[in-house]
């Protein structure tokens, strides 16, 4: 079994406070001293592992996936790095305003702290395997959107990006203005949602299901190809973290592999 330690005062000097971060370690971590591990970041934090200190109700379970994944040979073992989002959820996962929400713009000082302060930390501290083909960066729904918008800007840092149930259309459809081109670099990016997942919680009917298709087609008319893209469209998804565990594991094995 792996390991997942939890730093709850880690600095962000870019948004002016403190995060809660947790980090697992696979169980080779620990019997394989000279070996080097790929590492993949993920948001919403306190959601992501089978621990007694993550979320009250359902979480991802993503190192129990992972581990399942490594024993039956299907990926090899990666460190995770889960970073909790906090009560201002919407705005530091917003890369853009969004009018229709009245939600300001906070996500540019949060990749910021990703690429210089936490994604640093780990390299120093850990033994990770450098180069964008072996760091990944995954989340879901505004989390799923900094995922993108976060591979998008920095592709030289992070080649792998898993986005479930992501909110393209937040910002009357920002990303896929910004997302202009296909970045020449090295990619691999999932996307997923529920087929008809809709919901309705800031004011306005956000369209998963359809808008991550299109995004998704908006990919390929860039020059994505299908071994750099995949799409999961789920009947009956819905927009629940029961939901994002259920297709965690598809995710992370065409993702990681």
């Amino acid at each position: 079994m792996g390991y997942v330690h939890i730093i709850r005062d880690f600095a962000s000097p870019q948004e002016g406070f403190a995060r809660t971060v947790r980090i697992y370690t696979p169980d080779a971590y620990d019997h394989e001293p000279h070996r080097r591990f790929p590492v993949l970041y993920m948001h919403d934090g306190q959601n992501v592992f089978a621990h007694p200190e993550s979320g009250i109700f359902h979480t991802w379970c993503a190192n129990t996936a992972l581990e399942r994944l490594v024993s039956e040979g299907s990926v090899e073992p990666w460190i995770l790095v889960a970073v909790d989002s906090t009560h201002e959820r919407l705005s530091e996962y917003s890369p853009w305003d969004e009018p229709r929400s009245n939600v300001r713009a906070r996500g540019q000082p949060h990749v910021r702290f990703l690429v210089e302060t936490l994604k640093p930390y780990i390299e120093a501290t850990y033994r990770v395997r450098p180069g964008p083909e072996w760091t990944g960066v995954m989340g879901s729904s505004l989390g799923g959107l900094m995922s993108l918008y976060t591979g998008w800007k920095h592709p030289e840092l992070f080649g792998r990006i898993g986005a479930l149930s992501p909110s393209v259309m937040w910002g009357w459809n920002q990303l896929f203005h910004d997302w202009a081109s296909h970045t020449q670099r090295w990619s691999r990016i999932y996307l997923d949602a529920g087929l008809h997942e809709t919901i309705d919680p800031v004011g306005y009917t956000m369209r998963y299901g359809e808008a991550t298709r299109e995004f998704f087609h908006h990919l390929k008319r860039l020059g994505y190809g299908d071994h750099e893209l995949f799409l999961v469209l789920e009947p009956g998804g819905q927009h629940h973290e029961s939901d994002w565990q259920r297709r965690l594991p598809l995710a992370l094995r065409w993702l990681l592999c």
